[in-house]
């Protein structure tokens, strides 16, 4: 059952710069109460705080949640984001049309009523223009180059999403990615394999999409994950090396 519209966008205007927030200013955005416990036990792999603080969330913003799973960063967005903000949550429309997904986004936003859903098919993707400040691929860039008939899953133009990306954002807006560091090869076969992505790839992608690169972080970096690994493999699950890269749309 569709619990929330599937398109529903408000550009959202501001005639003040935002305050600048500090890193301790998340700790309620991220604090375990009010969550699923079973993603508050992802925080220790995930640190929410630290992809915060990199992505520099502040309270007011429009934020996007690219291919947003079951909701882990979409509510830790909505609270940082706060009421007069907003978060839209795009999940591709196989994965939101799963009957097992409708609790999860009901009571989800039960607790966040600044939270919008687009679901589409995951080859459909398509933005407002000029709407979002922040925007988080958590774990999912490497998906753009992943196809799987067993999860309905189409091939997808990663050069179609980010121009999509790079559209929907304000100029000045800045995307976070996060993923897990793969070796240089073949990216499909490579993610066919591992779901992974070679590092210079995303560089690569977002680049020729007229972002610029605007910084990383080590925060997720595992020196001892074995990049020749699946992130599947119960070795390293959630123990993964990861970049963070931070792009911004010019202007």
């Amino acid at each position: 059952m569709r619990v929330l519209s599937a398109l529903a966008f408000l550009p959202l205007l501001f005639a003040t710069p935002l305050p600048a927030m500090a890193p301790a200013d998340y700790a309620a955005a991220v604090a375990p109460e009010g969550r699923p416990a079973k993603m508050a036990e992802l925080d220790e792999s995930r640190k929410p705080a630290e992809v915060l603080d990199f992505m520099g969330v502040k309270p007011g913003q429009k934020a996007l949640d690219f291919f947003a799973g079951q909701g882990y960063f979409t509510q830790i967005l909505a609270r940082a984001v706060g009421p007069k903000g907003n978060v839209t949550a795009f999940e591709p429309k196989n994965f939101y049309d799963d009957p097992r997904s409708a609790p999860i986004w009901r009571a989800l936003h039960a607790a966040n009523g600044n939270i919008t859903v687009s679901a589409l098919p995951a080859d459909q993707y398509a933005a407002p223009a000029g709407v979002y400040d922040v925007a988080l691929l958590n774990l999912v860039y490497h998906d753009m180059y992943w196809e799987s008939t067993e999860y309905k899953f189409p091939r997808v133009d990663p050069e179609k999403v980010l121009a999509e990306l790079y559209k929907g954002m304000k100029p000045g807006g800045t995307v976070v990615v996060v993923d897990h560091v793969g070796p240089a090869g073949d990216t499909r076969a490579v993610v066919e394999k591992l779901h992974r992505i070679d590092p210079e790839t995303v560089k690569a992608d977002f680049k020729r999409a007229g972002f610029t690169f605007d910084g990383e972080s080590d925060v997720l970096r595992v020196a001892a994950d074995d990049h020749a690994k699946s992130v599947f493999d119960p070795a390293i699950r959630g123990r993964t090396d990861r970049i963070m890269y931070r792009f911004r749309k010019p202007g």
